[in-house]
């Protein structure tokens, strides 16, 4: 037994013996694999940063104006030289390119957008794009609308102020044209800045996104979709509404409306473009208003539709309704400190009436305290110098 036994341990010493050999080269080769490991993992970083690098070079990751993100808003106080308001610094190659990435990344998911434009006398601090961004945040269910929201800048002016108070904004160049200025109504520049508008709201149709357009003098209060009739191509707010969405005698606004693409809506803009040269010296609201009667609206199988009042108001003729009001539009106004006067006389009124507790916002009848400095009686009496008046 003792001798099985010692023959049993000899046994047991060789196989744990044989074992420690046998690991050793394991435990190397482990070793080896773990080096090989650490050496590939630093080759992939090497050619990722070198790739990055790159694109970086090439300009991809830039904003129109120079090395800056253009999905953060930034002062760019210091990037871009102030004594310059030109758009100098703009490949005006590439606008397709930057047009589609920023719409891309305001779109929501059906495509649709949000667009307004601005130029330098509107996006000064104080000025009639703070109180429309004002409008937005505090309207019920309508400030994630800011994350669909596309500030059109004119001038370069503007585009320093959108990119330091907005995420998505867009400089639209025309070349040897200032848009910086306040532009006296039915001037060459005005007319020139309107329909540069009405051409580039057709680019963003054709690259298959609908879009909401409003101009900055509106008071947004309410989300405007559960509002907007389903199946319409173009909806348009008016300066007065007969009751009627389809009637054609309703005064179309070019201001506010909700436009869904398709190619009858693209060719619709086409033939509106088209038509400035048949009604010279009109601005395109005014032509909208010629053209609605056309037979070639009939061919095109546009539905047209005009929003009401009630929801969609503005001081020509106010909604009546503050439990139903979408917007509010300085429109019927005269000159840029009346509109801005009158619009915080609207917002102050918005607030007013958010305070109340539900059993008084249904029991109290509100009217509108405008106008105020935008006086219809004015308006009335006769027609303003064109270099004074803005209807929208």
């Amino acid at each position: 037994m003792r001798r099985i036994a010692s023959s049993g341990g000899t046994r047991t010493g060789k196989h744990r013996h044989h074992r420690a050999l046998s690991s050793a080269p394991t435990a190397f080769s482990g070793g080896v694999a773990s080096i090989r490991r650490f050496f590939i993992a630093l080759l992939l970083f090497l050619g990722v940063s070198f790739i990055s690098s790159i694109f970086y070079r090439a300009g991809l990751f830039t904003s129109p104006f120079g090395p800056m993100s253009w999905r953060q808003p930034q002062d760019l106080g210091g990037l871009i030289p102030t004594d310059d308001d030109s758009f100098d610094f703009i490949n005006l190659d590439n606008e397709d390119i930057r047009l589609e990435r920023v719409l891309k990344a305001a779109s929501m998911r059906d495509k649709t957008v949000i667009l307004t434009t601005l130029n330098a006398a509107w996006a000064r601090p104080g000025s009639v794009m703070d109180l429309f961004m004002e409008s937005l945040r505090t309207g019920e269910e309508t400030s994630f609308l800011l994350n669909h929201l596309v500030i059109v800048s004119l001038d370069m002016k503007a585009y320093k102020r959108c990119m330091a108070i907005h995420t998505h904004c867009f400089a639209l160049t025309t070349e040897g044209v200032d848009f910086s200025g306040e532009k006296n109504f039915m001037s060459k520049g005005y007319l020139r800045m309107m329909w540069r508008r009405i051409n580039f709201l057709r680019v963003v149709l054709e690259k298959g996104y609908s879009f909401i357009f409003s101009d900055a003098d509106i008071m947004w209060f309410r989300n405007p979709f559960p509002y907007f009739y389903p199946d319409a191509d173009f909806q348009m707010a008016c300066d007065h509404f007969t009751g009627d969405s389809s009637d054609l005698r309703n005064t179309a606004n070019g201001g506010f409306g909700y436009v869904r693409s398709n190619n009858r809506t693209i060719e619709f803009y086409k033939f509106w473009y088209i038509s400035r040269l048949n009604y010279p010296g009109y601005h395109d609201q005014d032509v909208l208003n010629y053209i609605k009667y056309d037979e070639l609206i009939a061919d095109i199988g546009i539905d047209m539709r005009f929003l009401s009042t009630t929801y969609f108001g503005g001081i020509c003729e106010p909604s009546r309704d503050f439990e139903k009001v979408c917007t509010m539009h300085a429109n019927c106004c005269i000159g840029i400190r009346s509109k801005i006067h009158d619009l915080k006389v609207i917002l102050e009124e918005w607030r007013y009436y958010l305070s109340l507790p539900p059993s008084l916002k249904r029991a109290s009848v509100f009217s509108w305290r405008v106008p105020q400095n935008c006086s219809l009686d004015m308006l009335n009496q006769s027609r303003p110098p064109s270099n004074e008046i803005d209807w929208r």
